[in-house]
């Protein structure tokens, strides 16, 4: 517990634990537990260094941090529960004024204040309008527990002139039975995962997925709630935009020719869409022209044909890099360009004519559509070798047209269960980084296993599915990809291990035999789960459970990574294509078109991709044994504890099925007023 707890104190704080802090968690933390369990509690949720509100920006330095928050449901009306726990080792306290014990002095610590002052801080922010508690029926208080002093040693703190409030109360270790007693009066024997959770989903630490969020929003302003980073960013942009574009409803006597690129990086799960989404929403609401690039024809396909079914202007704002080789006339006002590290040299298609064709960098075709550029880029995630997109190449564009170029970074990690330790070990086992791998140790946020075979694989994907979940099954390319058969578009099963036979994905824009879905909406559509997905459908996707295969293009020999490519072979009865040589079939990374270091970092790439798809669970299968093992070496003894979030397992409030698609029909849209001059006041909520 505590190696965790530091990692996500370095990460969101910036420096490392102090040796009393981590003291601090690996004693009173289990001192608190243990009374919970002795007061038949043990089901209460304990929630560590919570911060006091939603938003802290206005003191980033010096967030308030509760060190516990109990969450459970009240014995009597099963309302929430929640008390905040403030835990102190001292173990002598005098005073430090004798009017008032408000100040007391702690040997070796130098005047403090009273806990109770610290936790009457808390108390408002926590239960006020901006914090969590907001618009719950709850009941809540707090206290200070001091399990190493005694009444005598810390008299001060209990003494008849000491602070009082619902949130005031001192208990020492003279006085654990009463705190038992009142843990049983604070809280009921069951429903602390369910409380927990209702909190959780309040304090916007439970993500809604990308597309439910969308069609939930009905293409109204608010689509997402961004936090921290993410909506500073969004801030930025939106108050760029108001001082930069030209507003419909105050024209300006001379046009403002200033261009302006933002160029955001971060990893996986870092929450790029999200931000580009939520602009876009803000922008059209008011009144800019906007559109949506993206090099991910999967990304694309799951946002057109499932959140703007039968809403022409809707897709139609959706596009891809290279629709820009010739500009829009007149300029748009902003062009998002999600996944920008898919940037190709050139806007090239072999369908197009010469004259269609791209002749100058497809990054400058962009800065020409629009005034105001947002790129959104991520270089671990290249897993193509014509994708050129990176941070260098925006920086030299955006200096070429003299365009005044702002640059973010997002830490915070919101898929796979907001799990930066998973992420990190994903990156270190597959070598993506040089940090030495570790074996996974299970953290609450993100679950990983390592399957027997594929049959397993799929019951294990498959069984959730049908409970409610969103799974998929992906696998590496190493198998080579037949297009759809004869007249009723049969799909061959391509992915052979053994016995076990599954077809890839269609390669196709129609719907194949038996209902099989296109490609563009494989990650959306109920059938997809009898087709096999690759990184090429899955990247800028997510699903609750990710079943990942790993093929022969990336196996695990003597230590170290050894990356292979397949050779394939015509059946002489069907005319099929089969494995004759193990390893990748991609056609996109062939001998000809990659070195083999080039290659090795694409296929590196490509499994980092599929391996962070899942916001829940990720259950991997080597289809090599020595690879295999090696993973369960990696993976460790799974050690359940009720941490694997199954759909069965999962408290009810956290089973949130997937939306829908919308019916067909043009959705109404709100259209507001320009933003005008007072953008910057503008909040994503």
């Amino acid at each position: 517990m505590v190696p965790h707890l530091a990692a996500r104190w370095r990460h969101f704080r910036g420096a490392d634990a102090s040796l009393s802090e981590r003291s601090a968690w690996a004693e009173s933390l289990v001192h608190l537990a243990e009374d919970l369990v002795a007061a038949g509690r043990g089901n209460v949720e304990m929630i560590v260094e919570c911060a006091a509100t939603l938003d802290e920006a206005d003191r980033p330095a010096d967030p308030r941090l509760i060190d516990v928050v109990l969450v459970g449901q009240h014995p009597d009306d099963r309302r929430l529960s929640v008390q905040l726990v403030e835990l102190k080792r001292w173990s002598t306290v005098t005073r430090a004024e004798r009017a008032t014990a408000e100040l007391v002095h702690v040997p070796g610590m130098g005047r403090k204040k009273h806990p109770a002052l610290q936790l009457r801080e808390y108390y408002e922010a926590f239960t006020g309008g901006r914090g969590p508690l907001s618009g719950l029926d709850f009941e809540c208080g707090g206290f200070a527990y001091l399990h190493n002093a005694t009444d005598a040693s810390v008299r001060p703190l209990v003494d008849v002139d000491a602070p009082t409030g619902a949130y005031a109360a001192v208990y020492t270790n003279d006085r654990r039975e009463q705190l038992i007693a009142d843990l049983r009066k604070h809280f009921a024997d069951e429903g602390g995962a369910s409380a927990a959770e209702i909190l959780l989903q309040n304090m916007g630490l439970r993500n809604t997925p990308l597309l439910d969020a969308m069609i939930r929003s009905r293409g109204e302003d608010t689509v997402f709630t961004l936090r921290g980073r993410q909506k500073k960013v969004a801030d930025r942009i939106l108050d760029t935009a108001a001082k930069v574009l030209p507003d419909a409803q105050r024209p300006a006597l001379l046009p403002d020719e200033r261009r302006v690129v933002f160029l955001v990086t971060g990893g996986a799960g870092t929450g790029k869409s999200a931000i580009g989404l939520q602009i876009k929403a803000e922008l059209e609401a008011g009144g800019h022209t906007v559109k949506y690039a993206s090099g991910s024809r999967a990304f694309n396909g799951a946002v057109q044909e499932h959140v703007g079914y039968g809403d022409r202007e809707f897709r139609e704002s959706f596009t891809y890099f290279s629709n820009f080789v010739t500009p829009p006339d007149p300029p748009l006002d902003v062009l998002i360009c999600d996944e920008a590290h898919r940037l190709r040299e050139r806007s090239t298609n072999r369908f197009w004519k010469p004259e269609q064709q791209g002749t100058k960098p497809q990054v400058d075709e962009l800065l020409d559509a629009s005034r105001l550029t947002v790129f959104f880029l991520d270089e671990g995630q290249t897993v193509r070798p014509n994708e050129v997109g990176t941070v260098e190449l925006i920086r030299d564009a955006a200096r070429r047209r003299d365009a005044t170029l702002l640059e973010y970074e997002l830490r915070e990690q919101f898929r796979c269960g907001g799990s930066d330790a998973y992420i990190r070990w994903v990156r270190a086992v597959l070598g993506v980084t040089d940090e030495e791998p570790e074996q996974w140790t299970p953290d609450g946020l993100m679950h990983v296993e390592v399957a027997d075979s594929p049959e397993e694989l799929e019951r294990i994907i498959r069984t959730e599915a049908l409970a409610g979940a969103s799974a998929r099954l992906v696998a590496g390319y190493c198998w080579p990809w037949t297009k759809p058969i004869g007249k009723e578009r049969r799909l061959e099963p391509d992915v052979r291990i053994g016995d076990w036979h599954r077809p890839w994905n269609a390669d196709s824009d129609a719907f194949c035999e038996d209902g099989a879905p296109p490609c563009r909406i494989w990650a959306v559509h109920e059938k997809g789960l009898d087709q096999i997905g690759c990184v090429y459908t899955a990247q800028g996707l997510e699903w609750d459970w990710c079943g990942v295969i790993m093929g022969e293009d990336m196996v695990r020999r003597d230590g170290r990574w050894v990356f292979r490519r397949g050779r394939e072979r015509k059946d002489p009865e069907t005319g099929v294509k089969r494995v004759a040589v193990p390893g990748s079939f991609d056609p996109k990374v062939k001998a000809g078109s990659v070195d083999e270091e080039e290659f090795s970092r694409l296929v590196r790439h490509a499994y980092h991709v599929l391996m962070t798809r899942a916001s829940r669970a990720t259950v991997l299968y080597s289809t090599d044994e020595e690879t295999r093992n090696y993973l369960k070496d990696m993976v460790g003894e799974v050690q359940v504890h009720g941490l694997r979030p199954t759909w069965e397992s999962l408290p009810e409030e956290a089973r949130v099925p997937h939306m829908p698609r919308p019916s067909r029909g043009r959705r109404s849209r709100r259209r507001r007023q320009s933003p005008g001059p007072n953008a910057s006041d503008l909040h994503l909520f």
